[in-house]
Parts: structure tokens; C-alpha cells; sequence
């Protein structure tokens, strides 16, 4: 069993925040300012997916790729304007947890389709410390979940090998990204049950502070 640390990337939305909620709503505002019909159901059938795909193929708005992109642009700052409003929490155990691979000297990078600045926005809501060497967004990927595009850049970041390393994910597409990738996958079970993510992952946890850094450097180790 390897002592040295591993490298920890966490997927974002899902597993250090939970703002399904707030995504909800700047659809709704959106559809408000731009008088458009938002069908009941929109919300859980383009969960997961690009803006640039629900505006014109799950909404209907407009194909037109000038139209689309300014409408996500202002769905996203939406999104923002509800954060800054409002705050948001990080999930329970998340920061307990961070505390603890900062105290051990545990590198850790966001591997997220998220864009960029939502990221940002929330974490300076949160004003935290410095708990992250670095993020990989939707920004810098041309491939989304999931291919393992967003969490080979984010271990190298951290100037860990995927061997090394060892995501934090609660969808599927992001643990499939993972295995792709060649790193050890923790699931968390924020959206989906425990019994829908054990199967392909090498633990499940309920909250990110059940683990310790011995926990983690044993996952690495196969043991």
C-alpha cells in the first residue's frame, strides 16, 4: 500500500454544492423575461444536460446559435444573481472534509462541466479558504461526461497520474469519466441511492467526511 497522498477531484454541482434549485428557478426567470412557454417537466428531462441542447431541442426556443448562446449566457446569470441573493450552503461534511486533506497536505483539483464563473460566484458566496490547487470547467474541454477529458486535465493540475488519483462523483456520466480515465471513483449518494451507484465505483458514501486520508490512500492502494 502506497503512504503517499492521492490526488482528490471532485465533481462540483452534486457532491460540494447542491444547487439543483436554484438552476430550476433561472429557467423559470428566464422563460418570464423572454415570454416563453416552459413545460412542467423541463427541469428533470434536461437534468445533466448543455444549455445549447435544452434551449432548442428539449425547449424549443430557437435553433438559431447567436439566439441560443444569449439565452444560456443570461440563464447562467440568472443562476448567479439567485446565489448572490440567497447564498447557498455546501453540502454536510463537505468542508469538514476539505479541512482534513488540507491538514494532510492532500492535493485537490474541480473536474466540472460547470461554467467557470458559476463556480466562482459560489465559492466566493462560501468564502472559503484555499481548499482547491486549481478547476477544470466547462471552459476547458471539448468533450463532456462522459469522456475523461475534464478529470485527466484536472490530474494534471495537480501533477498526478491518473493512477493517482481518485474522483468524487454522484452521476453516472461522471463516474463512467472516471473509469475512462483510469482513476479509483468514490460515489455520492446526493442524487442518486447508494444501490444505484455501488456497483461501479470502489466506495459509496453518503457524505464526504465519512472518509479519512488512510481511507483514501487504501483506495488508491487496492485494499
Amino acid at each position: 500500500m502506497t503512504k503517499s497522498n492521492p490526488g482528490i477531484l471532485f465533481d462540483w454541482d452534486g457532491v460540494i454544492i447542491d444547487s439543483a434549485a436554484q438552476h430550476e428557478e433561472s429557467w423559470e426567470r428566464l422563460a418570464a423575461e423572454e415570454r416563453k412557454p416552459l413545460p412542467a417537466d423541463h427541469f428533470v428531462r434536461g437534468f445533466g444536460r448543455k444549455n445549447e441542447w435544452i434551449i432548442p431541442q428539449l425547449l424549443g426556443w430557437t435553433a438559431e446559435a447567436t439566439e441560443v448562446n444569449r439565452l444560456s449566457l443570461r440563464k447562467e446569470a440568472l443562476y448567479r444573481e439567485i446565489i448572490v441573493e440567497r447564498g447557498l450552503q455546501a453540502l454536510p461534511g463537505v468542508q469538514v472534509f476539505l479541512e482534513r486533506l488540507r491538514a494532510d497536505g492532500v492535493p485537490c483539483c474541480i473536474g466540472s462541466s460547470t461554467h467557470r464563473e458559476n463556480i466562482e460566484t459560489i465559492l466566493g458566496v462560501l468564502d472559503w479558504p484555499d481548499y482547491f490547487a486549481g478547476m477544470v470547467t466547462a471552459e476547458d474541454v471539448s468533450h463532456g461526461k462522459p469522456h475523461p477529458e475534464v478529470f485527466l486535465k484536472a490530474a494534471a493540475k495537480i501533477n498526478k497520474r491518473p493512477g493517482e488519483c481518485i474522483v468524487f462523483e454522484d452521476a453516472h456520466a461522471g463516474i463512467e469519466a472516471a473509469r475512462a480515465g483510469g482513476m479509483k471513483v468514490v460515489g455520492v449518494a446526493t442524487t442518486h441511492p447508494l444501490s444505484a451507484l455501488e456497483e461501479n465505483v470502489d466506495r459509496v458514501v453518503h457524505q464526504l467526511d465519512e472518509l479519512t486520508v488512510e481511507d483514501l490512500r487504501k483506495i488508491v492502494g487496492g485494499s
